[in-house]
């Protein structure tokens, strides 16, 4: 399904454009490079419907949507076969697509229990898919998502939605809400990858400190 649609279709899947470049990983002790192009796949996960997405970022503001669409299991169904059907169709995704990073909402502490059971559930089928693939998999907070796309950590869905279309300039805006979400978690990391990588830059940077000391302590002893 191609981002101009975004109408809900879970099975039926197109072509896709190729790559630009050759895969980019993207780590979490690497910086990002500008001009080189990453493929950002964003869920938003759920077990009633979990949101999916890919965007492409060389590293400025400017994202192209490449795919979104929503994956619906029936409440009846027993949780197995629930998750199936999820882990189904990520492995689908992921191999068609070949993202260099996942970005997933991260449970939010004061979900209704159920929902955030669901959300986490999903939301580890889809980790272990991204693992299984050697793809680093970062988590987002809905407040961290609303801030980067609004500008706002406290904005409605609706503003969510406008702005998602409007940053990636959709001819409508993506439909439900599960697909503007896992569209905006997409955004989200694209804007905030490079300062997770300068983060984890300085943190890996205090631990050789750290270690450097300690040896030069032990040997002084």
């Amino acid at each position: 399904m191609g981002p101009r649609g975004c109408t809900e279709s879970p099975r039926s899947r197109v072509s896709y454009p190729p790559r630009s470049v050759p895969p980019v990983k993207v780590s979490n002790n690497r910086s990002v490079q500008v001009g080189v192009r990453v493929r950002v796949m964003g869920v938003d996960p759920g077990l009633t419907r979990c949101g999916l997405s890919v965007v492409e970022n060389g590293g400025g503001r400017q994202i192209i949507a490449l795919d979104v669409d929503v994956v619906r299991t029936p409440a009846d169904d027993p949780l197995q076969r629930r998750l199936l059907a999820i882990s189904d169709t990520v492995d689908h995704w992921m191999d068609t697509h070949l993202p260099d990073v996942v970005a997933i909402e991260r449970v939010f502490a004061n979900q209704n229990a159920n929902t955030a059971m669901g959300t986490a559930q999903a939301g580890g089928v889809i980790a272990l898919a991204a693992a299984k693939r050697n793809i680093d998999v970062h988590f987002h907070t809905p407040s961290e998502v609303k801030a980067a796309v609004t500008g706002n950590g406290r904005a409605d869905k609706a503003q969510v939605t406008t702005m998602v279309t409007r940053i990636l300039g959709l001819q409508a805006k993506p439909t439900p809400a599960d697909a503007a979400d896992a569209l905006a978690l997409a955004i989200c990391h694209c804007w905030r990858a490079p300062m997770i990588a300068r983060m984890a830059e300085a943190e890996a940077k205090v631990v050789e400190q750290r270690r450097k000391f300690a040896a030069k302590v032990k040997a002084a002893r």
